[in-house]
């Protein structure tokens, strides 16, 4: 397919004036006189320069790679059928929908992007995270930037023995059982062409505890209501966690919070300065 370079650039400028600050967790400058987004806040949001950005809106850049697209995509907020139709002005085929998508829904993006104060992440089905809020990557790290079959925190849970010490050791037993009743489950659901068909066939041929509860055959194990995160700084906190589903995407928008009042929220308010600091 070839670029249509005149209209990758109109459809960029339209959605980009179509946004306001508040619309993609910016804020909006008491000087501010005219609507929509400025070409420097989008190539901000998309992870690219603002020369590399303003280029493609004057029809004049060369043609973005896939990857490049995707970033636009998400950066500007747009819809599945939106996003393919930037993906094909761009020259390219549009990625499948559905449960392999990493495409992030314009909804779940605006709930993550007003969750300043609380930590939340959007993951996949395979337990792959796309996105964090400030406070969540303070509270677990960056989960964000992992390639391959280590994307999946799944995978890592059994192949990387410090990804379980941000958790409590009493819960250790219970979430290898959850992640290993997860991935049979939503194999079944996928079926046997799935992605996780791989990482199961990888995690049997590496961990000598995935095999075992593997072999148990078990099914509907599910999250406890309580979860106990191990801060190295801060140490124990008890944090509920709430749940919405893009059924769509097959995401999920986790929410994580303490009871207000609590040892806990306290750590919680004091992780949120530690972070800050860090940023």
């Amino acid at each position: 397919m070839a670029i249509d370079r005149d209209g990758l650039a109109a459809f960029l400028r339209n959605r980009r004036e179509a946004l306001q600050p508040e619309d993609v967790g910016l804020t909006r400058g008491p000087r501010r006189r005219t609507g929509g987004l400025r070409r420097e806040e989008v190539a901000q949001l998309c992870h690219m320069s603002t020369d590399y950005y303003a280029r493609l809106e004057r029809g004049t850049g060369p043609q973005p790679s896939e990857q490049m697209i995707a970033s636009i995509a998400q950066g500007l907020h747009l819809s599945i059928a939106e996003r393919d139709h930037l993906v094909r002005l761009a020259g390219h085929r549009p990625a499948p929908r559905g449960a392999h998508s990493a495409h992030i829904s314009p909804g779940l993006l605006r709930i993550i992007d007003r969750l300043h104060d609380t930590p939340a992440e959007i993951v996949t089905e395979w337990g792959e995270t796309l996105r964090q809020t400030p406070l969540g990557v303070a509270l677990t790290g960056d989960l964000t930037g992992f390639e391959g079959p280590e994307r999946s925190i799944g995978y890592r849970w059994f192949t990387d023995p410090g990804v379980r010490e941000r958790y409590a050791p009493e819960d250790h037993d219970h979430l290898s059982r959850l992640w290993v009743s997860g991935l049979r489950e939503t194999i079944a659901l996928r079926g046997p062409s799935s992605r996780g068909v791989e990482l199961s066939e990888s995690l049997l041929a590496q961990s000598a505890e995935f095999r075992t509860l593997w072999e148990r055959q078990e099914v509907g194990v599910r999250p406890s209501a309580v979860k106990h995160f191990i801060h190295p700084e801060v140490g124990l906190l008890e944090l509920a966690c709430q749940t919405l589903i893009d059924p769509d995407q097959s995401h999920s928008l986790l929410v994580y919070t303490a009871v207000p009042g609590s040892e806990s929220h306290e750590k919680l308010q004091l992780l949120s300065v530690i972070g800050g600091q860090r940023l």
